[in-house]
């Protein structure tokens, strides 16, 4: 089954365990993927190094999708960020972000709450690199480029579409989406599975029109 959407009031059928009187719901299939950004201590946790406001509220929306993903056949997908002690991504070594998510730390790993499923993991910025898309990674001094490999597993599993849900909606959320739709993929991007950085007020709300005139639905 394809991914579609619906309006709880709009005559489609409505999943009761996600209805609500304005909740667009994603229907998932065997062709379908659920990708899981970034849902991390240093994100999603009060106490985070790089802490997204409100983030810790995507953790239960996350989860009710994963459990539909899954219930579904859709293969899931969870993203991390994973960087070494110093990189250029770090503001110490010439960057713009603090410290955070470093390889082995509390910081880097997911939520305690997030539900956890057979999946496809994707740890992005081991070697140095940005890492803001599940897709490919880009050394933020040179501008090189290095695929994933996502791409290729999600094809090899028949995926034809991706839902996208995490943090934060204005780098890796934005990041992953725009890359999906490049590779080919019909892509979602759920939004009240998501939360922006806003280093810049509006930078969230951007980030959303940008997806949406690339061809991404936001729901």
């Amino acid at each position: 089954m394809p991914c579609v959407r619906a309006h709880a009031g709009s005559g489609a059928a409505v999943d009761p365990a996600t209805s609500g009187p304005h909740h667009f719901f994603v229907a998932y299939g065997p062709e379908a993927a659920l990708i899981v950004v970034d849902v991390q201590n240093d994100f999603a946790d009060p106490k985070g190094a790089l802490y997204v406001r409100g983030g810790e509220d995507v953790v239960p929306v996350a989860n009710r999708e994963i459990r539909r993903a899954r219930e579904a056949g859709a293969v899931v997908v969870y993203t991390q960020d994973w960087h070494p002690e110093s990189t250029p991504h770090f503001e110490k070594d010439g960057g713009i972000w603090p410290v955070h998510c470093v390889q082995g730390s509390w910081g880097a790993e997911l939520h305690p709450e997030l539900l956890r499923v057979e999946a496809i993991s994707v740890k992005s910025g081991a070697n140095g690199t940005d890492g803001y898309s599940a897709f490919r990674e880009r050394h933020p001094l040179t501008g090189e480029e290095t695929d994933t490999g996502l791409a290729d597993q999600l094809r090899a599993r028949g995926v034809k579409r991706v839902v996208v849900l995490g943090l934060a909606t204005d780098y890796c959320v934005r990041a992953t989406a725009l890359d999906a739709v490049r590779e080919g993929f019909a892509t979602t991007v759920l939004r009240e599975g998501v939360r922006p950085v806003d280093r810049q007020p509006g930078d969230g709300e951007r980030a959303l029109e940008e997806m949406r005139q690339a061809g991404i639905e936001v729901s």
